[in-house]
């Protein structure tokens, strides 16, 4: 079995209340950073965890924290990514609900790491019941003297700031998230300078998500040693949650390591597929990830495997669809969602989702043409690096894989009319 770190505590009563925390030998792990270490020792032990984020870049953590200049006379922020808006993924979720307390000692590891003093937790505007659980474990912690002008009554001062978002998909995206943090559009922005060089208020910014942050008390209270090879994989360290629904016996929040494979989240995890039907294909790290078929499953769920494989990890939101789907209707869901949420601001994703979404409403409708599936490989492939940001890529990403994959079922509906499935699933 899976030794559970950051789930360990979503079952107890209670658990997001202080009092449960500190007999969980809560803020020991920050404790003991802030007393002993020094920030740049804080920054290689977390470094050798191997600890990636897990918001859906992967990028290693410690190497993202040494970006931020030690030398400089501007005030440094840490901002928490706290909006998921991945369709099929609800972890940071349950950390904030169930465990809110674990990502604010988290907060306090990285804030005395990288020198901020501020800190700004940008919360999911649909997210009701992780929002006040989380302000009600910062106002405890103030109340115990862990947040605030003397954390542990030492001089380090931190100060959390919720910021509730609108609802914005885009606000996921860090630069567009620190746009909207400070009062503009949620537009993302060009790169370099990158946020460890100038972020948030033109100034040193480091925004790390909600899970990524809630690991770094395992990393200091049992090693980074210890936390690397949990997950079983080389370059990624400690275990992940996989946000697990669609057709499935026993949909739901798992732990595993990250060498587990698509197969066993499926069928050892989850229950198998619903009713014994068949597998048919599966999204592995949110509606973004190219999807994969029922021969693609046996890859461990890592960032480099999953690359190795031709798509990617991203969120670990895995969306499994049994023998039922139409696949022209799935990506017909994914590409009016993508279409709405596009930010507009660069014209290949304006113009280019919106132009997708319109072709697969077509088809969907029995009014496909012979050349659409041509124009929409073409017209995703002009999208994908063009845009400011990855919104263009991610949205070009399923149609091509979709259409790849599953072509046979895209002609049929085009030939015919109509969709062949439809007798199956009325049955």
């Amino acid at each position: 079995m899976t030794e559970l770190v950051l789930s360990a505590r979503f079952q107890k009563p209670d658990s997001h209340r202080i009092t449960t925390y500190l007999h969980d030998e809560g803020y020991q792990a920050a404790r003991h950073v802030l007393e002993t270490l020094t920030p740049e020792e804080v920054i290689a032990e977390v470094t050798r965890s191997n600890l990636r984020g897990l918001g859906g870049a992967g990028f290693p953590t410690g190497k993202k924290w040494s970006f931020v200049p030690t030398e400089t006379t501007k005030p440094k922020f840490l901002v928490v990514n706290a909006d998921e808006g991945e369709p099929g993924t609800f972890k940071d979720r349950y950390l904030l609900e169930r465990d809110p307390h674990r990502v604010i000692e988290g907060i306090l590891i990285a804030a005395y790491a990288i020198g901020a003093h501020k800190c700004y937790v940008y919360i999911r505007g649909e997210y009701d019941v992780p929002l006040a659980r989380f302000r009600q474990a910062v106002e405890e912690a103030a109340q115990y003297g862990f947040v605030g002008p003397r954390v542990f009554g030492r001089p380090f001062a931190l100060d959390i700031v919720i910021h509730r978002g609108a609802g914005a998909y885009i606000c996921g995206e860090e630069t567009a998230l620190l746009s909207s943090l400070e009062g503009y559009k949620g537009f993302p922005k060009l790169k370099p300078p990158f946020p460890a060089v100038e972020g948030l208020f033109h100034c040193p910014t480091i925004v790390n998500n909600v899970e990524t942050l809630a690991c770094l008390t395992t990393i200091f209270a049992k090693g980074a040693a210890w936390f690397a090879q949990l997950s079983g994989t080389p370059r990624s360290g400690g275990t992940r949650l996989f946000s697990l629904s669609g057709h499935i016996e026993k949909p739901g929040l798992y732990e595993a390591p990250q060498s587990v494979t698509l197969r066993q989240l499926i069928y050892d995890y989850a229950g198998g597929v619903r009713d014994g039907r068949q597998l048919k294909a599966v999204i592995p790290g949110g509606i973004s990830a190219k999807i994969l078929t029922a021969d693609e499953i046996d890859v461990p769920m890592d960032f480099d495997a999953l690359q190795q494989a031709g798509t990617m990890a991203g969120s670990a939101g895995v969306i499994v669809m049994d023998g039922t789907t139409c696949m022209v209707k799935a990506l017909w869901i994914a590409t009016k969602f993508f279409a709405h949420e596009s930010c507009g601001q660069c014209s290949p994703c304006r113009e280019g989702t919106g132009w997708i979404h319109k072709i697969v409403t077509r088809l969907v409708a029995g009014h496909g043409r012979p050349q659409d599936l041509e124009v929409l490989l073409r017209t995703a492939g002009a999208m994908e690096g063009r845009t400011i940001c990855v919104f263009a890529d991610a949205a070009a990403w399923p149609v091509q894989s979709y259409i790849t994959k599953f072509r046979e079922e895209f002609e049929s509906h085009i030939q015919t009319g109509r969709c062949a499935l439809d007798a199956l699933v009325g049955a």
